[in-house]
């Protein structure tokens, strides 16, 4: 079961940004998304010599000083408790903190509405509930579990699990698990329909942002996948992927199998609204590899290149280097590197 947990925690934890406080948790800290950390503090509190509260008040003090942001915190025994009680009690609270044990959860959240307000519970499950006359925790929490399995599947443990404010899964837990396969992915919606060779652009720009993923991480790939839709739904979208002959990050050699790619599926006679690339297999660049074609020395030179662009960048923002392709009228990059969790700083 924890495995299975583990599994959807890491997709809604992969770490995406890096903070620099004076506060170090590195080692025991997840994100959860661009603007909010999960921080196990159980080993900090002697540290410090604080309670929960009193170390968190740190951390809220330390972000204001650093960036004149008020932000909000959530304290809980579990991960679940911890995200409830910061979207829904910290928000209410004179102090910004939020606290919840299993007791409390019971007290404050179990006949909560909407019942969307808790995290994972979508309108879909929302609605499925309301057909059972289920409308907060507390009726889920009291409810047949056989005929909630029969409705959600393997899912109805998390619903179950997390009605009566439990969560087995730990940060140590997730920051442990490794999945079978990497994947590095990307997609867009476009402003406005693009055409052949203006959405060619597009995806040049995706494959060197990824590729710089791949260079910070020390990765490589050996499998690239492609998606377009079509304005309005025109015609079905164009997917393809495969496989190729070296196991690298370059992005000389990445942005080639690209083209070849583009060029054999896309079709060139309607307007592209969506565009997606993926490089699978992705793995320690320990186990880089090239055929014989490939000029190493080149590809030296060009990754020196791509590590000092991912320098400047993290040191002063992700516009501070531009290609000249990121200045065209269409291009959507410096635009994209200016937005926050899809929104505008």
């Amino acid at each position: 079961m924890v495995h299975r947990t583990v599994n959807q925690w890491y997709k809604f934890c992969e770490t995406l940004v890096h903070h620099k406080t004076k506060i170090r948790l590195r080692h025991n800290e997840i994100i959860n998304s661009i603007d909010e950390s999960f921080l196990d503090i159980t080993t900090y509190m002697n540290l410090y010599n604080a309670t929960p509260k009193q170390l968190a008040k740190m951390i809220l003090d330390e972000i204001y000083d650093q960036t004149g942001i008020t932000a909000t915190v959530g304290i809980g025994t579990n991960l679940f408790l911890a995200k409830v009680a910061l979207d829904i009690t910290a928000k209410h609270a004179k102090d910004c903190m939020g606290y919840l044990d299993e007791d409390l959860f019971k007290q404050l959240i179990w006949h909560h509405q909407p019942i969307t307000d808790i995290w994972m519970i979508g309108p879909g499950t929302a609605n499925r509930l309301a057909m059972l006359g289920i409308k907060d925790l507390y009726g889920v929490a009291h409810y047949n579990e056989k005929i909630l399995y029969k409705l959600f599947g393997i899912n109805a443990e998390y619903l179950i699990d997390h009605a009566w404010g439990k969560e087995p899964t730990e940060i140590s837990d997730i920051k442990a698990y490794r999945p079978s396969s990497n994947s590095i992915s990307n997609s867009q919606i476009l402003f406005e329909d693009y055409n052949y060779k203006d959405a060619y652009l597009i995806m040049k720009e995706m494959v060197e942002s990824n590729i710089l993923q791949l260079t910070e991480k020390h990765l490589v790939t050996n499998h690239i996948s492609l998606y377009v839709g079509y304005s309005k739904n025109c015609i079905k979208p164009s997917r393809g992927s495969r496989k190729i002959t070296n196991t690298t990050n370059s992005y000389r050699i990445l942005l080639e199998e690209f083209k070849l790619l583009y060029k054999k599926i896309i079709n060139p006679n309607y307007p592209i609204r969506q565009i997606g690339i993926s490089f699978g297999n992705v793995k320690d660049e320990i186990y880089e590899q090239f055929d014989l074609f490939a000029d190493q020395e080149d590809i030296k030179k060009e990754k020196r290149v791509q590590e000092a662009l991912v320098h400047i960048r993290n040191k002063y923002g992700k516009n501070a280097v531009l290609k000249g392709m990121n200045f065209y009228e269409k291009a959507t990059q410096r635009k994209r590197n200016g937005l926050v969790g899809g929104h505008n700083a």
